[in-house]
């Protein structure tokens, strides 16, 4: 306390700084301003960052430099002739470790080494680093990597990738709302907006914007007329869209050159960087001032160099701090109390670690589990769409699309509610509406005069051909390579939406706190013995399916083809006209009556015209009513000649064998399908309602007969708890100690012990 009454406004520092951490730490929704620096690679974003610092500490150069986001907490110390920096762990971020500038330098290096050697080759995790110096302005300045403009050649996909990376990292970061964007632009014409462009995607009207024209001393050469100067300087409201933070842009310059002892050291000490940026500064308002042949005004000279830009962000972010104290303090209040609380239920937990109570925590999960399941199944909106539900693109690509034998696709565009995220059973609906439309629409395959003639063969007793088992040859071999595949996609689809219940249903009982967390093991066997129930269910529906499918391909059963026989009439007498289509079709099969003929025509009174469906015996009596002259025998003769005896493929021979193995695979496709449909709402989805809730509770009585201690892992659960509710008393008294800080900071703001200060480094 008597430190902070010495210096009371830079407790106010302090305590920002140690909110910003404890907000990356915990994800926590606190306001802890800062500087967010963000530009493209080699717009001289960590070496304005160096400049606002009043020292080097940074890996600069042309290139990828910062492959991690530096968070700089700077406090002003004019005790500190040299920084005085602390390195933040990764591993613990309540520790910081007092590291010097050469060490913080090689820390930095090595950590964008590393990355460089990664796939990622970048990271979002922040190297926090704490800094006093005399030289310091009192900010918090986050430097991100480097922006990357690609070009958009095949060849420059990795730098793609990278830039995507960066990018990604970069809006993460400008999301926060409490943020002052430092926007960086490399460029003499304010209608470039490369930088720009990724901001105002997050800040659409620059309202949390600063923006800064970096490297003036190379610019000021290239105007050539004091008017392109003078734009530049004070850019048109139409070229800087928005309401940008400070109203126009800021101007700087940074020397070039490093510091250190080498013989390439442009600067033996960091004073001397510190005066050369000074100096730089007044050089840059000589030239300006030379190109426009008059005297900046106030206005423009504020607005030009580094130590303006420090001084206004100091100002701005002093403003936000002191705006934000009386809103942080209900917000560590509630963060106190929800500590609290996650303290009281790892208490409570390690109370219970005994094999009653775990057996009874373990029978209600069994219950609520079962009944979440339900409610997937039945419908429900408690699970957000955009978190768990799966568009027909997302659920083709991860549980297998219906694809047939010429390896396409059919669009998803064509199936209902396909752009819709589902989850549960709508999602699985969709899946079976989807195989109803893609196998019901299926043709049969081609056919070739080759596959038709193979398929005749040999009897065992005679070698005449016999068409109607010809057809079924083809037709039923058709069918099963077919359809298979088919069924093989369904199981998959509709095993990858069940499985998908698992995590849902997990979501919804930690929705409603009646998750078991903490016992993995537990939690782990209750979802091996859900996935190995579903896997198993549907191996079994699968086998199911596959005995009707095989059936249905190794035995042609006609009654279940003649459905459509007006249809196959219609196409045999499209050319049953012809004696020699007459001949053929009366010879498909003598063995088969008019009514066991698929496609047989029963004869009708005054109709003349030859028929398809005349029985052999019949033939003779039909040929004497003819008016010529050839009898009975040398027809018949003529017609054994043309079928049965001879095997010279004719057209309507052809089309007979196609129009019967049409209509053979179109039965067999719609019993398939009628049969698919049932059998797997028989004998996958209804088993998880009236079967699963006995399987997992005999699973589990068996396990906790057996050994309690490996169903719940009791010896590390009652480790890993005391683990949790160590750090979690250490975060409760941080978040203790923070709270008081502030209130105080607020009793001083409130009584006006603490006047607004900045660090005399801003005036230099």
């Amino acid at each position: 306390m008597e430190e902070e009454t010495l210096n009371p406004h830079s407790t106010l520092y302090e305590a920002y700084n140690e909110l910003h951490g404890l907000a990356q730490e915990l994800e926590a929704p606190f306001d802890a301003p800062a500087v967010l620096v963000v530009g493209h690679q080699t717009d001289g974003k960590s070496a304005l960052v160096e400049a606002l610092m009043g020292f080097q500490f940074n890996h600069v150069g042309g290139g990828t430099k910062t492959r991690r986001p530096i968070t700089l907490h700077m406090s002003y110390d004019p005790l500190c002739d040299v920084p005085l920096c602390q390195l933040v762990s990764d591993d613990d971020p309540t520790l910081a470790h007092e590291k010097s500038l050469p060490e913080i330098q090689a820390y930095i290096e090595a950590e964008n080494m590393r990355l460089e050697r990664e796939p990622g080759q970048f990271a979002a995790k922040e190297i926090i680093i704490k800094v006093k110096y005399k030289h310091c302005p009192n900010l918090t300045i986050i430097d991100t990597p480097g922006l990357i403009a690609p070009a958009p050649a095949r060849k420059n996909r990795a730098l793609q990738s990278q830039a995507r990376a960066v990018e990604s990292i970069v809006r993460t970061k400008m999301q926060h709302k409490e943020f002052i964007i430092l926007c960086l632009e490399d460029c003499s014409d304010w209608s470039n907006a490369m930088t720009r462009r990724v901001v105002m995607q997050i800040d659409p009207e620059l309202s949390r914007t600063v923006i800064v024209s970096t490297k003036l001393d190379t610019k000021i050469p290239q105007f050539a007329r004091t008017s392109d100067v003078e734009v530049f300087l004070s850019p048109p409201a139409c070229t800087l869209d928005g309401f940008m933070l400070g109203d126009s842009p800021f101007f700087t310059s940074v020397p070039s050159g490093r510091v250190g002892s080498e013989h390439d050291s442009v600067y033996r000490s960091n004073d001397e960087f510190k005066q050369s940026i000074v100096s730089r500064e007044m050089e840059d308002i000589a030239s300006l001032e030379e190109k426009l042949g008059r005297q900046l005004s106030k206005q423009e000279r504020s607005r030009i160099g580094v130590s303006k830009l420090r001084l206004f962000l100091e100002e701005l972010l002093q403003k936000r701090y002191m705006d934000s104290v009386p809103l942080i303090i209900p917000l560590l209040e509630k963060e106190y109390r929800n500590t609290t609380r996650k303290l009281t239920e790892i208490n409570k937990e390690l109370s219970t670690l005994d094999e009653v109570k775990l057996r009874e925590k373990g029978r209600a999960f069994h219950d609520l589990f079962l009944t979440k399941l339900s409610l997937l199944l039945k419908g429900t909106v408690v699970a957000p769409p955009d978190k768990f539900g799966e568009t027909l693109v997302d659920e083709r690509t991860n549980g297998g699309a219906f694809v047939g034998a010429d390896g396409l696709q059919l669009s998803h565009k064509l199936i209902p509610n396909s752009g819709m995220r589902l989850y549960g059973g709508a999602q699985y609906h969709r899946a079976m509406a989807e195989f109803r439309f893609i196998v019901g629409g299926i043709k049969c395959p081609p056919i070739t005069r080759e596959e038709i003639v193979n398929a005749c063969g040999v009897e065992d007793i005679h070698d005449g051909t016999n068409y109607s088992r010809t057809a079924c040859v083809i037709a039923v071999s058709k069918a099963r390579d077919t359809f298979e595949p088919f069924l093989r996609q369904l199981g998959c689809r509709l095993l990858h939406i069940l499985k998908r219940l698992l995590p849902i249903s997990i979501y919804l009982l930690q929705k409603e706190g009646e998750y078991l967390s903490g016992h993995e093991v537990f939690l782990r066997r209750v979802a091996s013995a859900f996935n190995n129930f579903a896997e198993s269910t549907e191996r079994a529906c699968h086998e199911k399916c596959m005995e009707d499918l095989v059936s249905t391909t190794r035995y042609v059963s006609w009654s279940l083809h003649n459905k459509n026989r007006a249809g196959l009439r219609h196409f045999l007498d499209s050319f049953g006209g012809a004696e020699p289509s007459t001949a053929v079709v009366n010879s498909i099969s003598p063995v088969f009556s008019q009514e066991s003929l698929p496609g047989s025509v029963v004869p009708e009174k005054h109709d003349t015209k030859p028929r398809a469906d005349i029985k052999l015996s019949n033939l003779s009596s039909g040929l004497d009513s003819f008016s010529s002259s050839q009898t009975a025998e040398t027809k018949l003769a003529d017609l054994l000649d043309s079928t049965l005896w001879n095997r010279r493929l004719g057209p309507s021979s052809e089309r007979i064998v196609y129009a019967l193995v049409q209509q053979i695979f179109h039965g067999i496709r719609e019993y398939f399908l009628a049969s698919a449909e049932l059998k797997f709402n028989c004998f996958l989805l209804m088993p998880v309602v009236d079967k699963l809730p006995a399987l997992i509770r005999e699973d589990l009585e068996s396990a906790f007969a057996d050994d309690m201690d490996n169903v719940f892992d009791i010896t590390n659960l009652r480790h890993s708890l005391g683990q949790r509710k160590r750090d979690t008393e250490i975060e409760l008294k941080r978040i203790k100690r923070l709270k008081e800080k502030f209130k105080v900071i607020h009793q001083q703001l409130g009584s006006c012990q603490i006047i607004p200060s900045l660090s005399p480094a801003c005036s230099d």
